[in-house]
């Protein structure tokens, strides 16, 4: 499939073609769904823990009477139905992420861009690149492109300056060809792709 590439300007600069194997694939929500919860849950730090009675330290004395105190007869204070005494099945420390296969990963991939390239809010630009780092002259280029929330995904290495302008931009991001994963599309209303990074991820993805 062909489509526009663009200037930084939002000058027309000639055509690509989109690979139907990459830029193609049927919509599958149940394919982003699983990659998606595959890639938070690897974020996951899984450091939350509570004390269990172990923990805790109380006294393991017998308070109050064996019999005659009209109440039940506990042995220690560190029990989980006291108040200040250990959780009974609290969470502790553990590891978040699971398996998933890679073909499933790469389908998602592939489906994230289809969707952007169907829903059209695939833009490919020719190069990512400034002279210099400044956020102002990005900004004007942005509002050009009519964007205010996207994801550029460049080639092996993202342009310096053009790095430094974007830092200071909510809600735009920019990441090289190896980085680029599904949960980040999604999270952007718009893709940009500069050339290299189509002919990257069609390398990647083939």
């Amino acid at each position: 499939m062909k489509t526009n590439v663009l200037t930084l300007d939002a000058k027309k600069a000639g055509d690509i073609d989109l690979d139907e194997a990459v830029f193609g694939v049927e919509a599958r929500a149940d394919i982003l769904h699983r990659v998606v919860n595959w890639q938070l849950a690897k974020r996951r730090a899984g450091t939350h823990a509570v004390k269990f009675r172990s923990d805790i330290a109380r006294t393991s004395k017998r308070h109050g009477r064996q019999k005659g105190g009209g109440t039940a007869r506990h042995g220690s204070r560190r029990s989980n139905i006291f108040v200040g005494g250990g959780r009974a099945f609290g969470p502790i420390p553990r590891d978040h992420g699971h398996d998933l296969p890679k073909r499933v990963r790469r389908l998602g991939l592939k489906t994230a861009l289809s969707t952007k390239q169907a829903e059209g809010k695939l833009i490919v630009v020719e190069a990512a690149e400034l002279k210099e780092g400044k956020t102002k002259e990005l900004v004007a280029k942005l509002d050009k492109l009519g964007l205010s929330n996207a994801l550029f995904v460049d080639g092996a290495e993202v342009n310096t300056n053009f790095l430094r302008a974007i830092a200071n931009i909510p809600n735009v991001d920019v990441l090289p060809t190896q980085g680029a994963n599904v949960y980040d599309i999604l999270r952007r209303d718009t893709l940009v792709l500069t050339k290299a990074g189509v002919a990257a991820l069609e390398e990647r993805l083939k």
